[in-house]
């Protein structure tokens, strides 16, 4: 029994570390700052050498870009969260007979989407292995969906410029990240997708559309959460800008020779993942919260047990 106290009060420790504070019971008797978070403006279409993400952690396939294992990253104590359990993905509408079978071999027993219906009716509902359904849980874009359809579809460069030109997109992308933070039901949904993964022990995906906001912001929670430093777990927020690059580079061309935009580099900002955007969840949450821990315990409802199965199911 003692040792089990042990184990849960390190537990407990290494996941409010890696959040930047201590419990009660934990702190030093001298207050200690908690670590900076470097933030700039933009981010490159890469993650910086300084930032290290796992390449090997991506799943290839013909269908989807951004198929990833969130595992194999170092915690604050030395240990590695465990590979094979919990998978983060962009859209799986258009997987080919042969990513079905890769994605068979992952032993899912749980695919979370987090798309909303415009975007499920606009690009299918996702394609999986036999005997595997999709739960629809859906977190709002803040209508960013709406917004990028409606200025490409208008197929005018003045009302396009007005739309997304002069760091407009990229405002919009930072009122969407808040909506992480101040929308009860989106803290709902991603509440329930941390529940799910602490209460299961069968391998679970879940994804939006790209697999780079929601989807982004749900794995940098996990991964701060198991213990994982804020400099890892950005470094695998910002991988989704390698992933991805090729694939909508080609979009951006292809809306160009279409007619649809003369100039798609507009989209580029709804396109990457910023720290900035990263950023801006994360100084709501301080504002809202008092911090990223106060934002999880009590924006998303979690409490101390359930925190502990997330790391006893993640790290080891």
């Amino acid at each position: 029994m003692r040792i089990s106290r042990t184990r849960t009060a390190t537990g407990l420790a290494i996941s409010a570390l890696a959040l930047g504070t201590l419990p009660a019971w934990a702190a030093p008797s001298e207050p200690v700052a908690a670590p900076a978070r470097p933030l700039v403006a933009t981010a490159p279409t890469s993650a910086p050498a300084s930032i290290t993400y796992r390449s090997q952690n991506l799943i290839p396939l013909q269908g989807a870009v951004n198929v990833r294992d969130v595992g194999g990253y170092r915690t604050y104590d030395g240990e590695r969260v465990r590979t094979g359990q919990v998978f983060r993905a962009d859209a799986l509408s258009k997987l080919t007979d042969a990513d079905l079978g890769t994605v068979s071999r992952l032993g899912l027993k749980k695919v979370i989407d987090f798309r909303v219906p415009a975007e499920v009716q606009y690009d299918g509902a996702d394609r999986l292995p036999d005997g595997l359904a999709p739960t629809s849980r859906a977190i709002t874009d803040n209508g960013l969906f709406t917004q990028l359809l409606t200025a490409i579809g208008s197929k005018d460069p003045v009302k396009q410029e007005e739309m997304l030109g002069n760091g407009k997109a990229a405002a919009f992308m930072r009122d969407v990240y808040r909506t992480f933070v101040t929308d009860a039901a989106n803290r709902a949904q991603f509440a329930a997708t941390l529940r799910d993964i602490a209460g299961s022990r069968a391998p679970l995906l879940y994804h939006c559309t790209s697999g780079k906001d929601r989807t982004g912001w749900t794995t940098y929670l996990l991964l701060r959460l198991v213990g994982v430093p804020d400099r890892t777990a950005t470094g695998d927020y910002l991988a989704s800008n390698t992933y991805r690059a090729a694939y909508d580079a080609k979009l951006r061309e292809a809306l160009k020779q279409g007619g649809l935009m003369q100039n798609p580099d507009l989209i580029i900002p709804l396109q990457e993942v910023r720290t900035d955007y990263l950023g801006t969840a994360l100084d709501e949450a301080t504002a809202r919260y008092g911090g990223l821990q106060g934002y999880l315990t009590k924006g998303l409802g979690l409490d101390a047990g359930t925190i502990l199965k997330l790391r006893q199911r993640m790290v080891g």
